[in-house]
């Protein structure tokens, strides 16, 4: 069920508006918008946010004002354009700052901590014009398409999409599987846009956990290629790959969370496998001698071809666990959650933990699934690593990767 207005709180209406304001801003400032660039925009929507706050105390008279408000603002804007050309200074963040302002005044004498907010809220957007004007200016075309596919996916098609099940087994809901898609194109976008602030020069930590959070069965594949091609690079490259499938383990953890924060049986096994990555990864970091060279190019995660391709895969995976949970026992469910983590571990831990969450799966059922798929996954870039890398760079990985094959085997049969 999606939340009205009144079940967000005021503070976060702010907020919220203020970052939809910074989105359009955005985009506005990379194309070099004469009248709005990225503050104004997000004055002008956190503005209309106020006036709506404001219309429930004293009318709706207020939102008309502000409206127009704004149109005289914008009015002001253009004929200072006109006369200030040289500059380049269109006047129309002061005026809107000016106006902002006023209603924080006023709201000062309803919820004070409110019009102090908006007070200090404006006062960060004002000072961070060189910051804010230079992260627009990083950030190319290809960066600007990501996050507004990304848009596209959350904001457009996610409120449109039926929000009940359809099938048989009563597992597949379009909403929630979108809502999944939603979920893991954000978290590789943001790691996404990270690795573009840095680039090549991320260091061989930041270069791991990035390739974990965008793709460690991809940042395998880079690395094994550049291993083969820069012998001298393999110590380094392994310890970034270790990094990276070490990574993997928290970025399941925070799936779990957001699917099915009650699936707490699956939290312990998870520390397990991460305690056991994270100690052979540091076994080899120790006789790390010399930093690595940067990362390799990282593809755009939000592409919408690559997010239907997702939730087509969860979708699918979805339905054989409800289907062999059902109808083919626990060797079926082994073979599906062996088969499903070879490439892609985000969408069993998403479909396990969502039947798990709703009662359609038995935590004892659920957590062996996501081991079973984290073993196969390390094992398919174990393999990707000797291919691909050659044996000296597969004989860098070798203990790691066996101690996790052997500790997620371990957990199977004790726990």
């Amino acid at each position: 069920m999606l939340l009205s207005i009144q079940d967000v709180h005021p503070f976060h209406q702010l907020i919220i508006s203020l970052a939809l304001g910074l989105l359009v801003g955005l985009e506005r400032q990379r194309a070099d918008s004469p009248l709005a660039g990225i503050r104004t925009f997000s004055l002008i929507s956190v503005f209309g946010t106020v006036c709506a706050l404001l219309a429930e105390k004293y009318g709706g008279w207020i939102i008309g004002a502000g409206f127009f408000g704004v149109i005289a603002a914008m009015i002001g804007g253009r004929l200072s354009i006109k006369t200030d050309h040289a500059s380049g200074h269109s006047g129309l963040v002061t005026e809107l700052a000016m106006l902002l302002m006023y209603c924080a005044g006023v709201l000062v004498h309803g919820p004070i901590w409110l019009g102090a907010a908006l007070a200090g809220i404006v006062a960060v957007v004002l000072q961070a014009k060189m910051e804010l004007h230079g992260l627009a200016k990083r950030f190319s075309d290809k960066e600007i398409r990501a996050i507004m596919q990304f848009v596209l996916i959350s904001l457009v098609i996610l409120p449109i999409v039926p929000n009940q099940f359809f099938g048989p087994l009563a597992v597949l809901n379009p909403h929630d599987i979108w809502l999944m898609v939603v979920v893991i194109v954000a978290v590789s976008l943001l790691g996404y846009v990270i690795y573009k602030f840095f680039g090549e020069g991320a260091g061989i930590i930041l270069g791991g956990i990035l390739g974990g959070v965008i793709s460690s069965t991809a940042t395998t594949t880079s690395y094994a290629r550049r291993s083969k091609e820069l012998v001298g690079t393999i110590p380094q490259n392994a310890v970034v790959v270790l990094i990276a499938w070490t990574t993997v383990y928290v970025r399941l953890f925070l799936e779990v969370l957001v699917a099915a924060p009650s699936f707490q049986a699956i939290w312990l096994p998870l520390g397990v496998m991460f305690l056991v990555s994270m100690l052979s990864t540091l076994w080899l970091w120790k006789n790390l001698k010399s930093g690595g060279r940067g990362m390799p190019a990282q593809d755009n995660p939000a592409e919408l071809r690559t997010a239907l391709a997702f939730g087509v895969l969860y979708a699918i995976i979805l339905f054989a666990v409800a289907f062999s949970r059902k109808y083919l026992g626990n060797g079926g469910l082994a073979v599906v959650a062996a088969v499903s983590g070879v490439t892609d571990m985000d969408a069993i831990t998403l479909s396990t933990s969502r039947l798990v969450g709703t009662g359609k799966l038995l935590p004892h059922e659920g957590w062996p699934l996501i081991i079973i798929a984290g073993m196969s996954n390390v094992f398919f870039k174990g393999a990707i690593a000797g291919f691909m890398g050659g044996r000296a760079f597969f004989k860098a990985l070798l203990m790691p990767w066996l101690c996790s094959l052997a500790a997620g085997a371990l957990l199977l049969l004790v726990w």
